[in-house]
């Protein structure tokens, strides 16, 4: 059964309500009335989903970030707003945290990842930098587990504080493989040393998402769970307060459906159901929160504060503190968040990482072929367009390529969507920046076995991208896409596309969903329910992203774990010349009643 959202007394403010309760600034609890012996002052500073981003620099764009948004990213700037608010506030008690998804996600971490790896001898950026701002410890997220566990291990050395999994544990003992947790004694004046739990925990999706990674070696049970295990703990160690820093979101959903027995998203949860957390640092959901939520046993509130990602935000949760019998103990809490985009980055940060920055902003802009004409992504999501039909082309050669036995035989097809519909191939010269600009993740190529009739389901599945409209238009783009509440976005929009010979469909978008794909073909022949292909997929799909039927239980004929953009620059770097005669067809098309559309 898919987990459904746990429901209690919890206020949630999320998006524009959570900024504005913000304000964007640190609005401290009103000043302690008796500071010292009595009373103390506990603040949390964190980030989360940081994603291998220091500076404000879109890679993809060779531009800085645009700050009229509130969306300067990068951990230099959350650096900066850290420092600030502790040098602001000398007399409260700081903790700082992270809540993962460190090493991922830019050209910057993948440069040194896979191109000058770490395990090398390398110094990963995102070590350079996090160890300036003095962490005290840092949850891991599931993108640490992306590159293997060797390159996890050597990130874990260079730091100068924990990465804490309570819930990454040995797939034979069942242990944590990473420290469950760190406990911080604070000296009080005149009182008893205050001690503060911090329990990280990451996310259960790791099983499915990185599972050629960690499958047979490690195992991700559920937050809650773990939490039931090792709150109790850390209370027995005489903690006076406790932490969580979570890689998981609040809503109580999961994008894996049933496919795990843990939810995806669960901090909520953890408040609602384990008695004896203060508070709750969340991370995975890219979101800006401040909330609260109840415990059901103590009913207690618990503080959860999510601080977007990328650094654009840093969160701030101050924790009022009162001596009682001897014991110090949270009476009153708040949550803020600062805005990334109203000061410049720590002088201290960027140097450290200046020369590898310059050294991947070289990398991503350097030439490596030669595009025959221009070829754009722009219309990507109504027409069938030359520059993903080189994705698919790329993908579906490879998968070709590594199909042994019986297998070989097998009529190749691929999957793509359009991710960035900015993306474009300039006539001429093309840069590493072009071709990561065309396919902006980290995922991987597999091959799954699929019958005709698991194509069409696909693909009946990814059409319901399409709004369903009447006539033949004129329309606009916005007209036809992102269908749903909420929209489906682009890059759940898949189409596939065959290697040796076409797969041809048309989309008719005047029939209700489910019942849109007309004339499926390859090469010319109606498509057999029975008829077996292979089909190159992403690491994504393949682990249940999105949702897409048929692909996450398909037979694997094809995982050598090779990331999909490295091999479009291989290929570009080996043949040299793009050319759309080589790749390109129109295989399908958007009707109404059987008569082509027109899409302004």
């Amino acid at each position: 059964m898919t987990s459904q959202p746990h429901t209690s007394r919890r206020t949630v403010l999320t998006g524009a309500a959570a900024l504005a309760a913000a304000g964007f600034v640190a609005q401290p609890l009103p000043a302690l009335a008796k500071p010292g012996r009595r009373q103390t002052r506990l603040t949390v500073l964190g980030t989360t989903d940081l994603h291998g981003n220091v500076f404000n620099w879109d890679y993809f764009k060779n531009v800085e970030y645009d700050d009229s948004k509130h969306n300067d990213i990068g951990l230099a700037k959350a650096a900066t707003l850290i420092k600030a608010h502790r040098a602001q506030h000398p007399d409260n008690l700081m903790l700082t945290l992270d809540a993962g998804d460190t090493i991922q996600g830019t050209p910057l971490a993948y440069y040194y990842a896979r191109i000058d790896p770490i395990t090398g001898g390398s110094i990963h950026p995102m070590a350079n930098a996090m160890n300036l701002v003095g962490y005290d410890a840092a949850a891991l997220g599931n993108h640490e587990f992306n590159y293997g566990l060797d390159t996890l291990r050597t990130f874990e050395s260079q730091l100068d504080f924990p990465l804490l999994g309570a819930n990454a544990v040995d797939a034979a003992t069942g242990r944590p493989v990473f420290p469950p947790y760190i406990i911080k004694r604070y000296k009080m004046r005149g009182g008893p040393d205050l001690k503060v739990g911090v329990l990280g925990l990451t996310n259960p999706g790791i099983a499915i998402w990185d599972r050629a990674n960690v499958e047979g070696r490690l195992e991700f049970p559920g937050l809650v769970e773990q939490a039931k295990k090792f709150v109790p703990e850390l209370r027995r160690r005489g903690c006076d307060v406790v932490v969580v820093s979570a890689h998981s979101g609040t809503d109580g959903s999961s994008s894996y459906g049933d496919a795990l027995p843990y939810v995806e998203n669960a901090s909520t949860l953890l408040a609602e159901q384990v008695p004896g957390i203060d508070a709750i640092l969340v991370g995975h959901a890219h979101k800006d929160l401040v909330a609260t939520a109840t415990n059901e046993k103590t009913e207690r509130d618990v503080l959860l504060v999510e601080p977007l990602y990328w650094g654009m935000r840093v969160a701030v949760m101050d924790l009022d503190l009162e001596l009682d019998r001897g014991r110090w103990k949270v009476v009153g809490s708040a949550g803020q968040l600062l805005d990334s985009s109203t000061v410049s980055g720590d002088a201290a940060v960027l140097a450290a990482v200046r020369k590898q920055h310059d050294t991947v902003v070289t990398y991503v802009n350097s030439p490596i072929g030669t595009s025959t004409t221009a070829l754009s992504a722009s219309r990507a999501v109504v027409e069938d367009v030359p520059i993903i039909d080189f994705v698919q082309y790329v993908q579906a050669d490879a998968v070709k390529a590594g199909l042994t036995g019986a297998d070989a035989a097998l009529p190749v097809l691929s999957i793509a969507a359009p991710f960035n519909r900015s993306a474009s191939f300039p006539a001429g010269q093309v840069s590493v920046r072009d071709v990561a600009g065309l396919y902006i993740y980290d995922n991987t190529l597999l091959g799954v076995k699929v019958t005709g009739a698991q194509v069409k389901d696909y693909l009946e599945y990814s059409v319901r991208y399409f709004k369903h409209v009447s006539g033949t238009g004129p329309f606009t783009m916005a007209d036809l896409t992102n269908a749903g509440t909420p929209s489906i976005p682009d890059y759940n929009f898949d189409s596939v596309a065959g290697l040796d010979a076409p797969l041809t469909y048309d989309i008719d978008v005047a029939q209700p969903a489910g019942s849109r794909i007309v004339g499926l073909a390859y090469d010319g022949v109606p498509v057999a329910a029975g008829q077996e292909f292979a089909m190159a997929v992403n690491n994504y799909r393949q682990s249940g992203g999105g949702g897409f039927p048929h692909v996450s239980t398909a037979p694997v004929v094809y995982n050598r774990q090779n990331e999909i953009r490295q091999l479009i620059i291989d290929w570009v770097t080996e043949h040299g010349v793009i050319d759309p005669a080589q790749f390109a067809s129109v295989d399908w098309r958007l009707v109404s009643g059987g008569q082509p559309i027109t899409v302004g």
